[in-house]
């Protein structure tokens, strides 16, 4: 519980047939949830280009790279439940239960593999925030910023070869991450290590997601669009992003960073989601 606040229930809605899309985070009388400039999200094939329509994409077994966005934001799920969605690919089954019963969204994911098995995922979270709000998360926090990052650099500081560069949050490298001002024409993406809970404020309003898994990297992932993206048409859009492992590209996962299936054959975790309003 927020001191000074009290809770606000929320209830999501999700598209199984679009890649298992959540389409709406609501409580309070808000959407927490942006929705996107690009058309066609409702007629993609497997392996499109990404098309970002907004809202929750599952993310997954990479975020960038090949595919991009991963596999399984572009492929319909199959109902197997209440709240129950399942996608199954060659190589791994991945399976989604979402309840909202009691105010807060819980969703429990189970992935199942050959043991070994090495995925990112993230719960590409695109939010409708004011240039006001904050992202709150423990000062000092290992944070990776990712190459389009060395444009706002002074010239020569970013690591010669390397695919990323580690600073502490809230202002790795110097750059001020936590806080979503005016378009201001940069567009970056960090990845907040060992970072499985994050508060997002913005007015009155706070979101509160937070991540359980045993014995995996669990990370936060950040998209911070202040208008800089894409080439020649930017928009502005916030991504918040739970995630499994400290990089945005599998191919870039250095041992610790990405989640391995173990010798029992599955992984299990768990997002869970929250709203207060302060009084």
């Amino acid at each position: 519980m927020v001191t000074g606040a009290t809770s606000v229930p929320l209830r999501v809605a999700y598209d199984a047939t679009h890649g298992g899309r959540w389409t709406s985070l609501r409580g309070g009388g808000r959407e927490w949830l942006w929705r996107g400039p690009e058309p066609g999200r409702d007629e993609v094939r497997p392996d499109d280009a990404f098309v970002d329509a907004g809202g929750l994409e599952e993310c997954l077994p990479t975020v960038r790279g090949l595919p991009d966005h991963g596999e399984v934001w572009s492929r319909p799920w199959r109902s197997a439940g209440p709240g129950t969605v399942v996608i199954e690919r060659p190589t791994f089954t991945l399976s989604r239960r979402i309840t909202d019963s009691g105010g807060v969204v819980v969703a429990d994911y189970r992935l199942a593999a050959e043991p070994g098995h090495r995925f990112v995922w993230a719960a590409h979270a695109l939010l409708d925030l004011s240039p006001s709000a904050r992202l709150d998360a423990p000062a000092g926090t290992p944070t990776r910023l990712h190459p389009e990052a060395a444009a706002f650099l002074p010239p020569g500081t970013w690591p010669t070869g390397e695919p990323w560069s580690t600073g502490a949050w809230p202002a790795p490298a110097g750059l001020t991450l936590d806080t979503f001002g005016p378009d201001d024409g940069t567009a970056l993406g960090a990845v907040l290590l060992d970072c499985p809970r994050v508060q997002v404020r913005d007015g009155a309003d706070r979101l509160t997601m937070a991540l359980e898994c045993a014995g995996q990297p669990r990370s936060t992932a950040l998209w911070r669009n202040l208008g800089g993206w894409p080439d020649g048409r930017p928009y502005r859009s916030v991504g918040v992003e739970p995630m499994l492992g400290a990089a945005f590209d599998l191919a870039d996962a250095g041992p610790a960073d990405a989640a391995t299936v173990p010798p029992a054959g599955e992984v299990t975790w768990r997002l869970t989601i929250s709203a207060h309003r302060i009084h």
